[in-house]
């Protein structure tokens, strides 16, 4: 990593370990429990540039490269995997309002997420639609002044939490026939509801389903011209890809290094458990998947810096990192036998969260198509 990060970003990550880990860490458990979040905490978060941290400064963010974007979702996973998460999903919405949004728009919902006064969700995946997002079939019809919004929305994160979402759907006017688009639903719209779905992974992070009733959404609140949304969607996938898997280094690292020191301290038979072939053998291909892992992951943060679609690597890093960081917390529960089994240590929650990865944002399946259609030219995708 050293070879990666200049001396700027490397202080930087030196900072913002230290908060996490003197001001997130300790709550972590109980909100596990509780299957709850801290928000409050993304107030302070964004000093260094976790709110906004990949949009112009004359939107109110730090404009930064995305191998220091890259950096701080490590460090985020490495924490919190409920964490990562929750910055990945707040920050896609506040650059799809900086790319996309109105001046109003701006000002109505991209100031106070960057003020973390309110809080948001994307609506996306369907009940019926997952990777294939031609698929979508929430409708939105023109109305006059205002489109009527039908459909259900599922596996979205924090929508029980969100004020408002940005969802996407198939849109019929004059001047659109099916087309995606995207809208701003409030929660306070009539018809606008959102229930838990309780799951295995990421716990704090209310999973949900959205359903949309003949929600009278404002034409003002639909996000860029109509019919835009698929390209845009599609093309944020690709960077919240790199996302993911540097969330996914950083969890593999998080399991990686409770390994060793467990391995160090832990004695059976008179020594330590470190001293056993099985137990270092375990050790070194876990650190052999972490180093590639974070090797691939800046290799796609650094060719999105250079202004490549990077597409290939941007799916190989997700799919590598993802199955890695799983990998890795497979062994380090092999490691820490019955302790690894623990709610009150962090080996059964990176165990579950890891799992998580290889589904969102492209299944594990889809990246292995999407990279062998870059290489080979040709698409195994119908």
């Amino acid at each position: 990593m050293n070879a990666v990060l200049d001396q700027e970003q490397r202080m930087l990550k030196e900072q913002v370990d230290k908060w996490l880990a003197a001001n997130v860490t300790p709550q972590i458990i109980e909100h596990e429990k509780n299957r709850s979040f801290p928000f409050e905490i993304l107030t302070d978060l964004a000093q260094f540039g976790y709110l906004g941290g990949r949009i112009p400064e004359a939107d109110g963010g730090f404009d930064l490269p995305y191998v220091t974007w890259g950096m701080l979702m490590e460090s985020a996973g490495y924490c919190w995997g409920s964490l990562r998460t929750i910055l990945n999903i707040t920050n896609g919405s506040i650059q799809k309002l900086s790319a996309q949004g109105t001046a109003e728009q701006k000002e109505r919902f991209l100031k106070p997420l960057l003020a973390n006064q309110i809080r948001c969700c994307t609506g996306l995946t369907e009940p019926n639609v997952g990777s294939n997002v031609r698929g979508i079939e929430t409708r939105a019809e023109l109305k006059g002044d205002h489109y009527l919004l039908n459909g259900r929305k599922l596996w979205i994160t924090n929508g029980v939490n969100a004020d408002i979402a940005l969802v996407v759907a198939r849109t019929f006017s004059p001047d659109c026939d099916g087309a995606l688009s995207t809208f701003v639903v409030e929660k306070s719209m009539k018809g606008y509801a959102a229930h838990r779905v309780d799951k295995m992974t990421l716990r704090p992070t209310a999973t949900s389903e959205l359903e949309f009733d003949d929600v009278k959404v404002p034409v003002e609140n639909r996000i860029g011209p109509e019919g835009t949304a698929l390209k845009g969607t599609l093309a944020g996938l690709n960077t919240a890809r790199v996302n993911i898997a540097m969330g996914a280094v950083g969890q593999a690292q998080a399991a990686l290094d409770l390994s060793t020191e467990y391995a160090r301290t832990r004695k059976q038979f008179g020594k330590p458990i470190a001293s056993f072939q099985l137990v270092q053998k375990h050790i070194v291909d876990m650190t052999m998947r972490v180093k590639a892992a974070r090797a691939l992951a800046y290799t796609a943060a650094a060719r999105l810096d250079q202004g490549e679609e990077a597409r290939e690597d941007c799916s190989i890093a997700k799919l590598y990192a993802t199955q890695a960081a799983f990998e890795v917390a497979d062994m380090a529960l092999q490691v820490h036998g019955g302790l690894g089994y623990s709610e009150d240590y962090p080996i059964a929650r990176i165990f579950r969260d890891t799992r998580g990865g290889m589904i969102p944002e492209g299944t594990s399946e889809i990246q292995t198509l999407i990279a062998g259609r870059e290489i080979l030219g040709i698409s195994a995708i119908a």
